[in-house]
This record gives structure tokens, sequence and C-alpha cells, in this order.
């Protein structure tokens, strides 16, 4: 499954350059060219999905592991002080490339990197109204 019209497909293919960490059968792992920090990655599927709604479980399911064994490495590689696991879906959350990615983004202390979001507070009316919906 791939989509000719998607540069993500491209780049795991081989058909474009990249700096590429990590590759096997499903995944090319990259350094992202706009990175928010020192070691920002990538993780590719070589298969097109739009996005986790999309993904094949057990894609999804090596995906994640491949993340741990990723930040793993890259954790003592780039001497960070932890990291960010980042998936987005759909343009309202932030997905800008339509094609399943998850970035791996080092996190250094003080680094002012912009992931956080303001914190509400759960009311009960939207609780039970969630709560009841998923019976």
């Amino acid at each position: 499954m791939k989509d000719e019209n998607c540069i993500f497909c491209k780049i795991a293919a081989g058909e474009i350059p990249s700096a590429t960490l990590y590759e096997d059968d499903d995944f090319r792992v990259i350094l992202d060219l706009g990175p928010a920090s020192k070691g920002h990655a990538l993780i590719l599927p070589k298969n097109h999905y739009r996005n986790l709604y999309d993904i094949d479980d057990e894609v999804a399911s090596k995906a994640i592991l491949l993340a741990k064994k990723m930040i793993t490495k890259l954790t003592d590689v780039l001497n960070c002080d932890g990291y960010n696991i980042v998936q987005n879906n759909e343009e309202a959350a932030g997905q800008t490339v339509f094609h399943f990615h998850m970035h791996m983004i080092p996190r250094y202390k003080n680094d002012n990197v912009g992931l956080g979001w303001h914190m509400g507070e759960l009311s009960e009316a939207d609780k039970n109204e969630i709560l009841e919906k998923l019976k």
C-alpha cells in the first residue's frame, strides 16, 4: 500500500534521500528536517496509512515498540534529559502530512520546546456525558 503522491511514502521507500537512523521491512526512521530540538526524528511506516485511525493494529504495535527501542539508544547518543513521543491525527490536531508518523522529540532541560497545553478542569457534566456515551 503506497500513495504515489505522498512525500512520506517516497522517503520511506528511499526514493527521496533522508538522514536515516534505522530501517527494517516495515519502517524507516529519519531525522526531521524541521526539528523541534537536536535529534528530533520521525518513524515512518513503509506502507501508507493516513493516521492512527487507519493504521493496521500490528503495525501500530510495532511502531510504539520501535519508538521505545530508538529513544533508549538515542537518549545515550544525544545525552538528552527525556523524550516526547508525539503522534497527530487530522488537521485539527496538528497533522500536516497525512501519512501516519510518530515524532520522537528529545528534551533537554530548559529547551523551551513548546508542546504544552493549558490545563483545564474535568466538569461533572463532561465526565458523565462521556462515560454515558461510551456505554
